[in-house]
């Protein structure tokens, strides 16, 4: 599946979180990455997240898309900007 990862992370646990998502996707900008993932490599990914992050503080946003005709989004911690359009 195909997967955009965003994230906003208290300053402190950034590098390891960054480290991370650079094992599983491809960086795109600050705080943003995407690629193509396997299932079970995206449930290890969102494991190791929830590991570093604090979800009282810290925000990890999935948006996975498995054909043209579906999408998800999944927050791990903080909901900033309840947007849940995709444009």
């Amino acid at each position: 599946m195909k997967v955009i990862l965003v994230y906003d992370i208290n300053e402190k646990r950034v590098t390891k979180v960054l480290k991370t998502c650079r094992k599983y996707l491809n960086w795109v900008q600050n705080s943003v990455f995407e690629g193509e993932i396997s299932e079970a490599k995206l449930v290890k990914l969102k494991m190791e997240l929830k590991k570093i992050i604090h979800e009282d503080e810290d925000s990890v946003i999935i948006y996975t898309f498995r054909s043209a005709w579906y999408t998800n989004r999944e927050t791990i911690g903080v909901k900033k900007g309840v947007q849940e359009l995709i444009i």
